[in-house]
């Protein structure tokens, strides 16, 4: 029995607890009720209503003066071409919200004129109603500093309610029942109002760590001294660090439990190990990349048919440029497993190859003093690696050379200098007399000659292409 009356007891206040927070919110919401209806009531009076007409007036006084000032303000805007683009986006958001800064102009004068000649709380709903505008529109300004657009809204609508609650004194209030609205998950308890100081303490908390980024990314674009490909690894190392720090500190500031995200992290990251393997070795493909510096921003190289520049080296890809333009977005476990050209990796000077040949009839010495200097003459051509030209064989109809120079601007082209390069050795043996050979073959037609007759095959008999001799 005593079992049973424990049991009983026990659901009993289990139920009370459930039923206490919505007790709660009821008593709160009908307090808010009750506060809105009373100041509903105060404004039937005198001058309580006498305030509100002001208000009105202010309010249509401030629209007439958008209506006669935002034109010329407008054109006015239209001349600052020259300014900055940072200072127009302000010009445009203050144009936009015209109606909103003149009546913060007119309220405030009226609210202190008011305060000076008749009672405090003859203008206490002028003040109120200046202090909102105020502050929606310093969070209007603000937030503008945000770059999304839904961030940016929502940061805006939500200051907005806040500074709301704060003016009208009712933050009190608006906590309670926030709190209130709350489930427990074993031994924690959720109420709305933890997640809304969740959210707030995240978005400033990363806001603050891409500022951060952002700052230290620009200090080390800017280090001469540090290599291209540790300049890529220390960014992706601060802001994994930034935005971690940020994410974890605001969850414990606010009181989340973090051991239970450690356990589902862990089961999660178990879980994307094995179903995102590529994406796991391009991830760690692109770690190896920078750490061994065989691979960075600047390089030229050649992957297959593939030839260019590399723009950007990613956590899952480098972004490679060819000469027309097209931009190849190649997996950073490609660059490790395949074989890759890089042009430029120890040093920037690359070594080019062009093949021409000579008639026999022409002299090589001269051949070969004349093909460096065209080449010497032309100007991407190295001068301290000075160009070098050699027999390599004689041909059937030419005396074959090859000519080597050295170039260090790879990725201006190499099929570019060496079209200069060629027609910079046509131009030179051209003034010199030098002929380039071209194959020749000569066909000879032997008329009545019995050798040339016995020597020309017969058709078979049966051949149906042979008329018979006959036919007809």
């Amino acid at each position: 029995m005593a079992s049973q009356a424990d049991q009983t007891s026990s659901t009993a206040t289990t139920a009370a607890e459930a039923v206490a927070p919505t007790k709660q919110a009821q008593d709160i919401a009908l307090s808010l009720w009750d506060q809105a209806h009373n100041f509903a009531l105060g404004l039937m009076r005198p001058w309580n209503a006498y305030q509100v007409i002001i208000i009105i007036g202010l309010i249509l006084v401030a629209h007439i003066l958008r209506a006669i000032f935002g034109p010329r303000i407008r054109d006015w805007m239209r001349t600052r071409e020259g300014w900055p683009k940072w200072r127009m986006r302000f010009l445009v958001m203050a144009h936009r919200r015209l109606r909103l800064i003149f009546f913060v102009l007119l309220s405030w004068p009226t609210y202190w004129i008011m305060q000076e000649a008749t009672w405090p709380s003859r203008s206490y709903i002028i003040g109120i109603v200046a202090s909102l505008a105020v502050a929606w529109l310093l969070i209007t300004i603000i937030t503008r500093l945000i770059v999304n657009g839904f961030v940016r809204g929502l940061v805006r609508y939500a200051g907005w309610t806040w500074a709301t609650l704060i003016i009208l004194g009712l933050t009190g209030e608006a906590q309670q029942l926030l709190d209130s609205l709350a489930i427990e998950v074993g031994d924690t308890r959720y109420s709305v109002w933890l997640v809304v100081q969740a959210l707030f303490v995240l978005s400033a908390l990363l806001f603050v760590a891409r500022l951060l980024s952002k700052t230290a990314t620009s200090q080390i674009r800017q280090n001469k001294e540090i290599s291209p490909s540790m300049q890529v690894l220390a960014v992706k190392f601060l802001q994994v660090t930034f935005f971690g720090a940020a994410f974890f500190i605001g969850l414990k500031t606010v009181g989340f439990d973090l051991t239970g995200l450690a356990v589902l992290s862990g089961a999660i990251g178990v879980g994307l190990g094995f179903g995102l393997q590529k994406v796991v070795s391009n991830l760690v493909s692109g770690i190896i990349i920078l750490l061994d510096k065989s691979i960075k921003p600047g390089d030229v190289i050649s992957l297959g048919e593939t030839f260019g520049w590399i723009e950007t080296l990613g956590a899952r890809y480098a972004s490679v440029v060819t000469r027309d333009g097209k931009e190849y977005l190649i997996p950073n476990e490609d660059l490790i497993t395949g074989q890759v050209v890089n042009w430029s990796h120890s040093n920037e000077f690359v070594r080019l190859d062009i093949y021409f040949g000579t008639a026999y009839g022409d002299d090589p010495h001269l051949v070969r003093k004349i093909a460096i200097e065209a080449a010497a003459g032309v100007e991407r051509v190295l001068k301290m690696k000075a160009p070098v030209c050699h027999i390599i064989g004689f041909g059937d109809s030419s005396v074959d050379y090859i000519l080597r120079f050295w170039i260090k601007d790879p990725s201006a082209g190499l099929t570019n200098i060496r079209g200069n390069v060629f027609l910079a050795l046509w131009d030179a043996f051209a003034a010199h007399g030098i002929s380039i050979p071209f194959p020749q073959r000569e066909v000879r037609m032997l008329d009545g000659d019995p050798a040339a007759e016995s020597a020309t095959p017969q058709p078979a008999p049966d051949d149906p292409q042979v008329a018979p001799k006959d036919a007809g």
